[in-house]
């Protein structure tokens, strides 16, 4: 779901609201509030990669460094 920035114009006042499209168009019909313009994001889940892969591949990663010799950089 995309997140966006609003100002109340008035009060300088900035907050952050996730919702759909049509939501956003609906609080914009206020005169006195204004999307911010800013890069695209979106709220969802912040799990990172490699936990989301799993043990089974941290434990192929552990491998690979294991047999890459005792002068490796890799970091798993």
């Amino acid at each position: 779901m995309p997140k966006y920035t609003l100002k109340r114009i008035s009060t300088e006042e900035e907050w952050d609201v996730v919702c759909p499209f049509d939501d956003l168009a609906r609080m914009l019909e206020d005169d006195d509030i204004t999307k911010v313009l800013s890069t695209p994001s979106f709220a969802g889940n912040t799990v990172s990669n490699l936990r989301r892969a799993g043990g089974e591949w941290q434990d192929l990663l552990g491998g690979i460094k294991k047999a890459s010799g005792k002068d490796n950089t890799i970091k798993t």
